[in-house]
């Protein structure tokens, strides 16, 4: 078998870059398979403002992908038994390669990882197309295209499912949850822990309208003892980005929309305390004591009327800073368990389905 991986693009400041150099060597290594990348070739770093791609690059990205896939079934480079692995679900030229691959008779299995879509209403998606009817079909056709449907959290299959069981009927073997391939990081962030902490929160998301930064902004008026740092406003390397995470005491999300959360485990793995809202993904991902009730801050409005209450809460955290370290032991562990290890993925890849 060859596994074929129909990548993600690549930006410079996101995981998607650690993902192209560490995810080949993760599958060779726990499948001992054959590993085919195929690539889009260069990526503009330049991405819309408030989403995580470039939405013209992305398709001059996934164009020169179906270019490749066709070249290779032409050239009989395709063979019964190959998985094709897309690590971003939402990509259309997966109803191409299921085209090729049944006319020409060729048996392959194929799995997608999904990351969001329309059928979530504060993913870029769901705000500025909804729930017209030609992306919720294209969404399902992609969906019935791959054998392997793989989501990162209960939270995101309940929230995939109850929008498209209403007017399809769902195969629910195709659909698994699997931890992200990302054990790496556990290594990669090994120099920044340990480092000397100071009194500073950060604000690690996308700055998006359901990310709610001006929750954070407000905070850091309430709290002009503690330095309040949006990262992205900084433009910061992925290097100096890591720096200021091994500095840190505390990561803070209000989020609206999160279906797993890659930078609090950044944060947790360095020993930055996060507070997180008791929702979306966060619900089963942390623990007790690094969340707090979902009504302090569903909005601008809810939070004003708990801001002392979100306030005390980030004063606790940062005057005990080291009362919390043991738990925070205790969260690396479950998250890197359950929720950023790939091998639960590598095994339904290497069976094969």
């Amino acid at each position: 078998m060859t596994i074929h991986i129909v990548d993600i693009e690549a930006v410079d400041t996101r995981y998607t870059k650690q993902w192209k150099e560490y995810l080949p060597r993760q599958l060779k290594r726990s499948t001992n398979e054959n590993v085919n990348v195929i690539s889009g070739g260069d990526t503009p770093q330049a991405t819309t403002p408030g989403a995580f791609l470039n939405f013209g690059g992305t398709n001059v990205y996934k164009s020169k992908q179906l270019e490749q896939i066709g070249e290779m079934f032409c050239n009989g480079k395709v063979s019964n038994g190959d998985y094709f692995l897309y690590t971003d679900a939402w990509n259309p030229t997966v109803v191409q390669l299921k085209y090729m691959a049944e006319l020409l008779g060729v048996d392959i299995t194929v799995g997608g990882l999904w990351h969001a879509g329309s059928y979530d209403p504060q993913d870029f998606l769901g705000r500025l197309i909804g729930n017209k009817p030609w992306v919720r079909h294209a969404e399902m056709s992609m969906f019935e295209c791959y054998d392997d449907n793989f989501f990162a959290t209960d939270f995101h299959i309940d929230m995939f499912t109850d929008v498209f069981d209403e007017d399809y009927a769902l195969d629910y073997d195709k659909i698994s949850r699997v931890g992200w391939p990302m054990e790496y990081l556990k290594n990669s962030l090994d120099s920044y822990k340990g480092m000397e902490k100071r009194n500073l929160i950060l604000f690690p998301h996308r700055v998006a309208p359901e990310k709610q930064v001006d929750i954070f902004n407000d905070l850091a008026q309430q709290l002009p003892e503690y330095e309040f740092v949006v990262c992205q406003d900084r433009e910061l390397t992925k290097n100096e980005y890591h720096n200021l995470l091994g500095e840190a005491k505390m990561v803070f999300s209000a989020n609206l929309q999160e279906t797993l959360g890659i930078s609090w485990y950044e944060g947790a793995l360095v020993d930055a305390i996060p507070m997180m809202p008791d929702r979306l993904s966060y619900s089963e991902m942390a623990l007790p004591e690094f969340k707090y009730p979902s009504k302090w801050t569903e909005d601008y409005t809810t939070y004003r009327k708990h801001r002392g209450e979100v306030v005390d809460k980030i004063r606790n955290y940062m005057e005990n800073y080291s009362d919390y370290l043991v738990s925070l032991e205790k969260q690396r562990k479950s998250l890197n368990k359950d929720f950023f290890s790939g091998n639960s993925l590598y095994e339904r890849i290497k069976d094969g389905r």
